[in-house]
């Protein structure tokens, strides 16, 4: 398993977990950002810095994903993407997507951008909360737990 994360929009905290998470389990992790992300030193992390544009990071992330491996995103585009190359998709707030939810999530955030485009306000996501963090960091613990054994 190589855990990939959408670093742009990733929270500060959340590298935070992951760059202790993959140092702790001898994970590979990559950060792909269109800006320059710093890493903690060691051979088991790295970033790539990617140019500018729509979805630029996210088809990166597709491209060089396997099957098996974790995408760390809050993109469900991008998360349908990962799982249909059966990979696996974690939002920081440690949502497991699946084939079922990111279907679902597609559709929500299809119909809100519908709302928005004629107008509305449908505000944002809320504040990410010690329990996320947690949530997060104990999903994060049972995959990389089940990486270990398979």
């Amino acid at each position: 398993m190589h855990i990939w994360v959408d670093a742009d929009a990733c929270p500060k905290v959340i590298k935070e977990i992951l760059f202790r998470a993959a140092q702790r389990t001898g994970t590979r992790m990559t950060l792909v950002a269109n800006q320059y992300m710093p890493t903690p030193p060691g051979s088991l992390i790295d970033a790539i810095q990617v140019s500018q544009g729509f979805d630029v990071a996210d088809d990166t992330i597709v491209g060089r994903i396997s099957a098996g491996d974790l995408v760390i995103t809050a993109d469900i585009p991008l998360a349908a993407e990962v799982i249909d190359k059966n990979a696996l998709a974690l939002n920081p707030r440690g949502e497991l997507y699946t084939r079922e939810n990111v279907r679902q999530r597609l559709s929500m955030r299809d119909f809100l951008d519908t709302l928005r485009s004629s107008g509305i306000n449908t505000g944002g996501p809320a504040a990410l909360t010690q329990n996320d963090r947690q949530a997060f960091a104990n999903q994060l613990d049972r995959l990389l737990a089940r990486k270990g054994k398979g």
